[in-house]
């Protein structure tokens, strides 16, 4: 009449936590920040409540205060003072980017800084790398970008970046940055590769965050289509075997089963919980349509269970103090 096995006994409140299967940790968390040569003090991004573009001159402090809260690493963004169509600001060695490594290794050595290694924010025309002539028209061209890769990968590790994570999908980035770092003496420095990232309509926000607007077209030609699985594993399949240290996938909310299938891999795996996933939890909840807390958390769960080491979010600083609070 009544079953043998009952898996409601094991759900009683002071056993749950027993067998939780999945548990977000703040050494899982990544936190991205956006700093601007251009502005005195922060400015709000209107589209991510609550992300702030920071000024140079606060990146020691930022970074310090994420640190404070348990959070290990940030990924880190420029806006910089004057673009050109080839990005020559990305790879100065005195940029946005570079000036912001250098302090927070100054200030807080202990913070690992990882760099977005792409050109979208330094371009007058907010492609990620050289645009040329092609048959169906203007496009981003493969291997004048990889140069352009290569060389702003060496300024960030001169500048003393502890991981350096191509964004831009080009067809070789990785073999081309590594052989670039390690001719230069930076073979230590590894590569968190955006190694599956799909053309995805999630991204809107972060163009008001970063700049990174484009002038003509979209992306589509170099990165993926948001219905194909087989593609995007072979694409993290051979970042790996150009020699990636770590792979991403991104977004991440949308695509559990490709984290789930790059894990398949071997190696760790990051994924980015991205800027429209993080605006459309908080306009739901602004509205009171969502408990925010109880939505983030579960959303990282589920993304640390299909597989992810890393969770780029920004939500970490929020989440990292949900965590002390839950202790």
């Amino acid at each position: 009449m009544y079953p043998q096995r009952r898996l409601r006994r094991l759900r009683k409140r002071n056993i749950q936590p027993l067998f939780r299967e999945t548990t977000v940790l703040k050494e899982d968390l990544v936190m991205p920040v956006f700093f601007d040569e251009n502005i005195a003090k922060k400015k709000p991004i209107e589209s991510m409540p609550g992300q702030y573009r920071y000024p140079l001159y606060e990146a020691g402090d930022i970074a310090q205060r994420i640190l404070d809260k348990g959070i290990q690493a940030m990924l880190i963004f420029g806006i910089p003072g004057s673009k050109d169509e080839e990005a020559t600001e990305a790879w100065n060695e005195n940029g946005v980017v570079q000036e912001a490594v250098r302090m927070i290794k100054s200030e807080v050595p202990e913070m690992v800084v990882i760099t977005d290694v792409c050109a979208c924010e330094y371009t007058s025309h907010g492609h990620c790398g050289i645009v040329g002539d092609t048959p169906c028209g203007p496009d981003l061209l493969n291997d004048p970008s990889l140069e352009l890769m290569m060389r702003i990968a060496v300024s960030h590790a001169e500048a003393g970046a502890d991981m350096v994570a191509p964004s831009c999908m080009l067809d070789g980035q990785v073999t081309a940055i590594r052989e670039a770092l390690d001719e230069e003496g930076f073979d230590d420095t590894p590569i968190m590769s955006y190694s599956t990232k799909f053309a995805s309509a999630l991204y809107g926000p972060f163009r008001e965050a970063a700049d990174s607007g484009m002038a003509f077209g979209d992306r589509t030609t170099y990165q993926m289509e948001p219905g194909n699985a087989r593609e995007a594993f072979l694409e993290s399949e051979l970042d790996l075997s150009e020699g990636a240290d770590i792979l991403m996938v991104k977004p991440a909310g949308f695509y559990h089963d490709i984290i789930a299938s790059v894990t398949s891999l071997g190696v760790p795996v990051a994924a980015y919980q991205v800027s429209g996933e993080y605006s459309m939890i908080k306009a739901a909840s602004e509205k009171g349509w969502l408990d925010e807390k109880r939505v983030v958390m579960e959303s990282v769960k589920s993304i640390k269970r299909a597989g992810a080491d890393l969770i780029i979010t920004y939500f970490a600083e929020d989440i990292a103090g949900w965590i002390d609070e839950e202790q």
